[in-house]
């Protein structure tokens, strides 16, 4: 798991998918609720729901009239790496530093085969976070005490932005997922 040590800020799920949403749209992001199918024992589809219906590495689904970006697949602790435009999911490595020098090697290499995942637009400046969180309790201590949920901030300009992910695992050492952004 990640480590302190490093600056590097590192954003941890519940068991659900991570997202990326434009700080803009953070009131409009409700979670996973009670009336919800996956999280809670209702019958209404919630935002929680959506972000799980993603099957691919990555995916895009609405927040009002906004653009979520759904890191999908894993609910792996994930990165942002803003020189790279890339999010940097933790499968399974030794040291963040062995897993970070393997998300170099596959953003640099030419040969890396890339999946297309999409198109994700945003307004400016998001908030990497676990999807089953509401926006609103972003920095709200929990009732229990126990902290606050996880977050790290997405400095990115505003546009339209080309998604791909690659994952490694099986025989390969470290096991790391990338979610790259390419201005479209």
């Amino acid at each position: 798991m990640p480590n302190d040590e490093h600056s590097t800020a590192w954003v941890e799920s519940m068991g659900g998918p991570l997202i990326v949403i434009p700080v803009s749209a953070l009131d409009h992001w409700h979670g996973g609720t009670m009336q919800g199918t996956t999280a809670g024992d209702g019958s209404v589809v919630d935002d929680y729901d959506r972000a799980c219906g993603v099957d691919e590495l990555a995916g895009v689904i609405a927040v009002a009239d906004r653009q979520a970006l759904v890191l999908g697949d894993e609910p792996a602790t994930t990165c942002y790496l803003p020189e790279h435009l890339a999010f940097v999911r933790w499968l399974g490595a030794d040291s963040e530093v062995e897993l970070l020098e393997a998300a170099e090697t596959l953003l640099s290499d030419g040969e890396t085969d890339w999946t297309d995942c999409g198109v994700w637009a945003t307004d400016g400046p998001a908030v990497l976070m676990d999807s089953a969180e509401a926006g609103s309790d972003l920095g709200v201590p929990y009732p229990n005490g126990d902290g606050v949920p996880s977050e790290a901030p997405v400095a990115i300009q505003a546009g339209q932005w080309r998604v791909s992910a690659v994952q490694v695992t099986g025989e390969a050492d470290p096991w790391v997922g990338v979610v790259r952004l390419s201005p479209v």
